[in-house]
C-alpha cells in the first residue's frame, strides 16, 4: 500500500490535542487549530514517515533488532500484531523497571518462560497433579503476560519504537542510558526531541498508528530480505 497524503488524513494523523495541553517543544509541527484541537502539519509527518522508513530500512538490512513499545490498553493488540508481522520484539503490557539496565537479572524471567514453554508442549505438565499443573499454569500466564513478546530476545535491541510517549518515559530514559536509538510516534502533547528519530502524528488514534507502522513495516521486512540475502551471498 503506497502512502498518500490522502490516506493520512482519513486515519486521522493530523489530528492534535486541545491547545491547553501542547508541549512547547511542538510548536514547529503544528499547521492550524481547528474548534480548539491542535492540527498537525500532515507534510512535514509524511517527510518524517519516509526519513524514519529509510533509517528502519538500511539499519535492517545490516541486522539490526528492533523492540515495539506500547502499553497503553487500546494499542496493545496492534504493538503485539505489527511486532509479530515484521519478526520484532514486543512489550505492551507493562514496562517493568530495569528492563534494558537490568538485562541480565531480568532474563531470567524470560529463560524461566521457555522452559515453561517447553515443558508444556513436551507433555509434561500433564504428568503432574492438577493441584502443580494449575501452579505452573498460572507462573507461565504472568510471565507471558509481560516477556510473552521477549521469548526470542537474547541481547539488547538496536531500535525502540514507542507509541504512547507520556506512558512510556521510563522505557526512554533506560534507553539513553543505554544509547538505544529510539523512534518515537508523537503528539501535540509530546517532546520530540527525546527521540532521535520522531513523527508527529496522532499517537489517540489506531488507525492513525496502524498507517504508520505499515510504513515501519514495510521497511523493516524489506531490509530483513536484504540482510538474508547478503548473509547466503558470504
Amino acid at each position: 500500500m503506497i502512502l498518500t497524503i490522502e490516506k493520512m488524513v482519513k486515519a486521522g494523523v493530523h489530528f492534535g490535542h486541545p491547545k491547553s495541553e501542547q508541549n512547547p517543544r511542538m510548536s514547529p509541527f503544528i499547521y492550524t487549530e481547528k474548534n480548539n484541537i491542535q492540527i498537525i502539519d500532515i507534510i512535514q509527518t509524511y517527510f518524517y514517515i519516509k526519513k524514519t522508513s529509510r533509517f528502519l530500512f538500511e539499519s535492517c538490512s545490516k541486522g539490526k533488532r528492533i523492540l515495539f513499545v506500547g502499553t497503553n490498553k487500546y494499542i496493545s493488540r496492534l504493538i503485539k500484531k505489527r511486532a509479530n508481522e515484521s519478526d520484532s520484539w514486543y512489550v505492551n503490557k507493562r514496562w517493568l523497571g530495569g528492563l534494558l539496565t537490568n538485562w541480565k537479572t531480568l532474563q531470567n524471567s524470560i529463560i524461566k518462560l521457555r522452559e515453561l514453554d517447553w515443558l508444556e508442549k513436551k507433555g509434561y505438565f500433564s504428568s503432574l497433579s492438577k493441584k502443580e499443573t494449575s501452579h505452573l499454569k498460572k507462573k507461565k500466564n504472568r510471565l507471558t503476560k509481560y516477556f510473552g513478546g521477549l521469548k526470542t530476545m537474547f541481547n539488547l535491541p538496536d531500535i525502540i519504537i514507542i507509541a504512547g510517549q507520556l506512558k512510556e518515559l521510563n522505557a526512554i530514559r533506560e534507553s539513553k542510558i543505554l544509547n538505544i536509538t529510539l523512534i518515537t510516534i508523537v503528539d501535540t502533547n509530546c517532546d520530540p526531541y527525546l527521540s532521535d528519530f520522531f513523527i508527529p502524528a496522532n499517537d489517540d488514534s489506531i488507525t492513525s498508528l496502524d498507517l504508520i507502522f505499515n510504513e515501519f513495516i514495510g521497511a523493516i521486512k524489506e531490509g530483513r530480505k536484504t540482510f538474508l540475502k547478503m548473509k547466503m551471498l558470504k
